[in-house]
Parts: structure tokens; sequence; C-alpha cells
């Protein structure tokens, strides 16, 4: 009987020791990052539509429910793009792709911290300028999916990797007429630093 409560009450001040340390990391991570954004470009109008690949910086907010589940908010200010028919500048657009996804942190790795994520992203096109009679949606929602990993270099302070893909899409129109649509759907490669708190 001895053996069987001291043998439970090691298991709980583990425990506890186990608690203490994922809460001594602190619910919050906040990253900078650089991203590499490279669009998809699928075009079904027929205009064969592109619009440019460009380095963006990006600051995500994540905060930890569990050690393992975290949401995480990915944020930018609009970013500015070409838009070309047949690698024809033809006009210019920007956009605000903000994102919200649920992840999922693997923490029985030493040394690094790789997690998956999936959620939603919505962006809003805007100044938008385009030749007279041509028009773009100006909302898109759609799907969003990453993988990465955190690096700590010190105490609270990370080194990230990130992937994420994105589906971000479009109907074009001429004169009022529908073209079809044009799908942006970049991958976005980041690379940054995060400090938990």
């Amino acid at each position: 009987m001895k053996k069987t409560l001291l043998a439970a009450a090691l298991c709980a001040i583990a425990a506890l020791g186990s608690a203490h340390a994922q809460q001594a990391e602190g619910q919050w991570l906040v990253r900078a990052r650089a991203v590499h954004l490279d669009s998809a470009n699928k075009d079904s109008t027929g205009l064969d539509l592109s619009i440019n690949n460009k380095w963006i910086p990006e600051v995500d907010v994540s905060y930890f429910f569990t050690p393992n589940i975290a949401a995480e908010l990915i944020l930018t200010y609009p970013q500015k793009h070409d838009l070309r028919a047949a690698g024809t500048k033809i006009g210019s657009l920007k956009h605000l792709p903000p994102s919200l996804l649920a992840q999922y942190h693997f923490t029985n790795f030493s040394g690094f911290k790789p997690y998956v994520g999936a959620g939603v992203n919505y962006t809003r096109f805007s100044s938008v300028q385009l030749p007279a009679g041509v028009d773009i949606d100006r909302n898109s929602w759609g799907g969003a999916l990453q993988v990465g990993v955190d690096i700590p270099l010190q105490k609270n302070l990370y080194l990230n990797f990130d992937v994420k893909k994105l589906y971000i899409k479009t109907d074009v129109s001429a004169a009022g007429v529908t073209l079809g649509s044009f799908k942006v759907d970049p991958v976005l490669i980041g690379i940054g630093l995060g400090w938990r708190f």
C-alpha cells in the first residue's frame, strides 16, 4: 500500500513538474517572418492571367490551449502585385490575406518542435487598376494548410521555418460578363524568429 501511494505521489510530482515547465514557456508565441509568395496562377478566363511572385513581411500570433493544440492568426499589410495577361502587364492590385489556423504541435522531439496546421483564409482585393470594363471580385474565402518547425535558440526564442498553401481565387468579368476565375493559390515559404511568453 505504501509503495502504491509513493508511486502515485511521484507520478503527481512529475506531472506537476511537466505542467509547470509547459506553463513556463507561456501560452503566447509571436513570430516575425520573411515570406516568399509563389503564385500558382491558374486561369480559366482564356486571358492567361498571372501575378508576380515576391517577398513579403509576415507577423503571426499563436495561442496555446494545451502543449499540443494552438490557434495561429497570420497577418501582413496589403501587398501590391502587377497583373499580367500573356506576360504583358495590364494593371495592378493589392491583396490582404489574413489567415486563421488550428495547429497541432509535436512535443516528443528533442531540439526542435514541428507542427501542422489547417484553417481558413480571407483575402480582400483593393486598389484594383485594370483596363476599362475589366473587373474582379473583391473578396475570396478559401482553405489554408501549413507545416513548420520551431527550433529553440535560447530561452523563449525560436528560429522558425514554415510552409503554407493558401487557396485564393477571384472571378474576372469584362463589360459585366463573367469570363472565368483566376486562382492565385500561392505557396508561401517563410523563415523568421519567434518569441514565446
